[in-house]
């Protein structure tokens, strides 16, 4: 009798020890996981932790920490690159505002200066006056745009698109000074109804952007093309021209905000570079989406992506 409870007894005291080498165990593992986090979060590094542990617990435990970190480091990176395109478009904002201010301040010195300046000479630099003054009225604008759009703040009502219609009437906006510059123009639009989900007058805009732009910067090919097409589940809206085009190592750029590379063609007013910008958001906020692709002085084409809606 004595030896079996002399047995229990051990086997108890075995498992007491078991257990507390097991508690021991785990709690130098959370101090070393706790000193790693501090060092980490201290240091601010890119860092994942690391232990090598049987503890299923703390494996899983490890893993859900490193997801906590990753998305931590992802957050950080995305604050960073943004606060410095904000700095970057407040920085251009300012150059953009203060050029034409300059220049409307300069034309009103002139004709304070000169009360009996013939009529004539008054109504040109008046001219210039009110050109400067739209143009810098329209980078407000612009300006106050983005903001909207980015903070959610602008509504845009879905509804179902003629995309046929949309299409031919935006570009039809262009014949004159298409025809006045020379451009041999293409379209290519379906006959039979296509039908897009999102905003109207956004996807206005959008084209109306689009076309600006290739005319502005795509001119050296003297062509210009717009085709509509469609699959089972998108419709598409393919802008495009035989200009110079966009350097490969550009093309990841040309929709950031403040992106004035000089061959850019984000330079709505004078290299503001808000004019894609906006087209790529509004887009967006239609659930669609706006891709680039460009081989110089061959082809380079906008596409924009929108949900297809069956009529």
């Amino acid at each position: 009798m004595i030896l079996v409870l002399s047995g229990i007894i051990v086997i108890l005291l075995g498992i007491i020890y078991i257990q507390y080498q097991s508690r021991t165990n785990r709690s130098k593992q959370l101090h070393s996981l706790r000193s790693e986090i501090e060092r980490i979060s201290l240091h601010a590094t890119n860092e994942k932790l690391l232990l090598f542990t049987d503890d299923r617990e703390l494996q899983a435990l490890l893993i859900e920490i490193n997801r906590l970190l990753e998305s931590l480091h992802q957050t950080c990176s995305n604050y960073a690159k943004m606060e410095m395109s904000m700095r970057k478009m407040v920085s251009n904002i300012s150059h953009d505002l203060k050029t034409p201010l300059t220049v409307v301040l300069g034309y009103i010195e002139i004709l304070d200066l000169d009360p009996n300046m013939p009529a004539d000479e008054r109504q040109r630099i008046l001219d210039k006056v009110l050109a400067k003054t739209k143009e810098t009225l329209a980078l407000i604008h612009d300006f106050f745009d983005l903001a909207k759009l980015e903070s959610g703040d602008k509504d845009l009502p879905m509804t179902r698109i003629q995309m046929n219609e949309r299409c031919s009437t935006t570009i039809l906006e262009y014949y004159d000074l298409l025809t006045e510059q020379g451009f041999h123009v293409h379209i290519e639009i379906p006959e039979h109804p296509i039908y897009g989900f999102g905003n109207d007058e956004a996807l206005h805009r959008v084209l109306n952007n689009l076309i600006s732009n290739a005319i502005q910067y795509g001119g050296h090919g003297k062509t210009l093309g717009l085709t509509l097409r469609e699959d089972e589940s998108s419709v598409y809206v393919d802008v495009w021209d035989r200009g110079k085009g966009i350097d490969a190592l550009h093309i990841d750029h040309v929709f950031e905000r403040m992106y004035t590379l000089e061959d850019s063609r984000n330079k709505s007013y004078q290299g503001s570079g808000l004019g894609l910008t906006i087209t790529k958001r509004l887009v967006e906020s239609m659930g669609g989406s706006i891709h680039l692709r460009s081989k110089p002085y061959e082809l380079t084409v906008f596409t924009v992506q929108l949900k297809k809606v069956q009529y």
